[in-house]
């Protein structure tokens, strides 16, 4: 039993030790209406991740040497979260009760690095579709973003977490200022 623990207690030590594979933390950044254009509506808000990988970055340094980075968090429920209080800002009512449901999906958010010797390519994409569904009817629509960017040198965490949380915050401004979202929720929900 004494053989048991003290081989555990290795194995925990030396998994607290390991390196740790580097993580992007996302933060976007939702537009906060300082009035509300909305009175009241309710809409029950959902989300689903339709991406083939779960991984949002991968580095490609060349001779075949590509590694995936993950997310220090869940994206889909980051972009929920930002997406909820920007609608909660507008004046929407999130009730899970609502006959409307406005539907997030996530179809591609990936920040893609080529590396050379003295500098980096940096490429940018990002892809979500809204789908509400009321009794009136259904609307889908689209909305994506791609950001280009070189550099020198190698391409750090910090400028990959800047290029993806721009490129959801900017798409979050163009949900934010669709006019033909905001009517067809106002008139159907």
């Amino acid at each position: 039993m004494k053989k048991f623990f003290l081989v555990a207690s290795v194995l925990a030590l030396s998994a607290c030790s390991a390196p740790q594979a580097p993580q992007l933390t996302l933060a976007p950044t939702p537009v906060i209406a300082t009035q509300a254009s909305v009175n009241g509506t309710h809409v029950n808000l959902t989300s689903q991740d339709l991406r083939p990988a779960q991984f949002i970055a991968v580095v490609d340094t060349g001779r075949q040497n590509v590694e995936p980075i993950h997310a220090s968090q869940n994206l889909r429920v980051t972009l929920e979260d930002a997406l909820a209080r920007q609608l909660t800002a507008q004046g929407y009512k999130l009730d899970k009760n609502s006959k409307g449901t406005l539907r997030l999906d996530i179809l591609e958010a990936m920040v893609n690095v080529k590396h050379s010797v003295m500098s980096h390519e940096l490429s940018s994409k990002l892809q979500l579709q809204l789908v509400v569904d009321s009794p009136k009817g259904k609307f889908v629509k689209r909305y994506a973003g791609k950001s280009d960017k070189t550099g020198a040198m190698s391409a750090s965490t910090e400028d990959m977490e800047l290029a993806l949380n721009g490129l959801m915050t900017a798409v979050l401004n163009d949900i934010y200022a669709d006019a033909e979202l905001n009517n067809y929720m106002q008139e159907n929900l």
